[in-house]
């Protein structure tokens, strides 16, 4: 078989021609996209310097690093504080190997960036700052494998929280993170344009409804309102925008009609799934993970069946969202 050489003009004219029969096809504008992500781990202008008081071993591109080299249980100097807080601005979840903690340590470690939070939508610990989740046959029913940010029905919700496994089951159970701050620097900039002075609603019920009959439900609204939040709030340390709805407690974007508003929804919660903006962490017992809630979402994954998977969450207050 011969070779036949075609002129750079035949091969255009060839292309021109197989290209106009091709069928119309798009996407919605509003779709998900591929290609290269803009994945900034810090703020434009953040001046980032070395850790000199433990070993910081990075898990995800923006998000999640493990600790090494710190006994939580031992209290917490001002340099050391001052340098885990640097760190978790900068990696948003921190994550602490074999630490143990007995729940008076947990509560100890967490009051060093503030007064504790009580949750009473949720099992008690041995104390009120201690919620306890225990997934197993007599545990209290709930669902974490969903994409939330903690709270947000609150006024002041959560800044952060610190998060211990008791009892880790023999496969599965790893959280993920999502860092919000990436996934609002990659919106286009038509919707980034549209939800930047937004305000939604937020409320307890979609998220908990099932769990409660409603004579509890009832009571627990009245102490319980909806409450308002930026669709896009300013981190009060760092200055970063980021993206602040989320598919548990975030109902409606107010102004908008209510087709308007839950498309854009759908969109702006679809940012939390894309993995490049996420970090996986699989557990051991007695390993704590921090992180700051204002800056975050995490999901539960709830792939162990019917395995035991006990964790203790102690909460911190936070501010109001801005």
């Amino acid at each position: 078989m011969s070779v036949t050489e075609i002129s750079p003009s035949t091969a255009q004219n060839a292309q021109t021609s197989s290209s106009a029969l091709l069928r119309p096809a798009r996407i919605p504008d509003d779709g998900l996209y591929e290609g290269r992500r803009l994945l900034r781990r810090t703020p434009d202008g953040w001046q980032e310097r070395p850790y000199e008081l433990f070993e910081v071993v990075p898990q995800a591109a923006t998000i999640g690093a493990e600790i090494r080299g710190i006994d939580l249980a031992r209290p917490l100097s001002d340099a050391l504080r001052e340098e885990l807080n640097r760190a978790l601005l900068e990696w948003k979840v921190l994550f602490f190997r074999g630490q143990h903690l007995s729940s008076e340590h947990q509560r100890q470690f967490a009051r060093n960036w503030g007064e504790l939070e009580t949750n009473p939508l949720l099992e008690r610990g041995d104390s009120d700052e201690v919620v306890r989740f225990d997934k197993s046959a007599g545990g209290t029913p709930s669902f974490e494998n969903v994409w939330h940010t903690d709270v947000t029905f609150r006024e002041r919700p959560a800044m952060g929280a610190v998060l211990q496994l008791r009892d880790v089951p023999p496969f599965g159970g790893d959280t993920m993170w999502a860092d919000m701050a990436a996934a609002y620097d990659n919106l286009p900039h038509d919707v980034r344009a549209r939800i930047d002075d937004a305000v939604a609603e937020h409320d307890f019920l979609p998220g908990f409804r099932r769990f409660y009959g409603p004579e509890r439900l009832a009571h627990l609204q009245d102490d319980l309102p909806p409450v308002t939040h930026p669709v896009v709030r300013r981190h009060p340390e760092t200055g970063r925008r980021m993206l602040f709805v989320n598919t548990s407690f975030t109902t409606r974007i107010l102004g908008l009609e209510r087709a308007e508003s839950d498309r854009l929804l759908r969109l702006l919660f679809q940012q939390a799934h894309v993995p490049e903006f996420q970090v996986r962490f699989r557990w051991q017992a007695g390993d704590i993970a921090f992180w700051d809630n204002r800056a975050t979402q995490h999901y539960a994954v709830a792939d162990y069946g019917d395995a035991r998977r006990v964790a203790e969450r102690v909460a911190i207050a936070g501010d109001r969202p801005y």
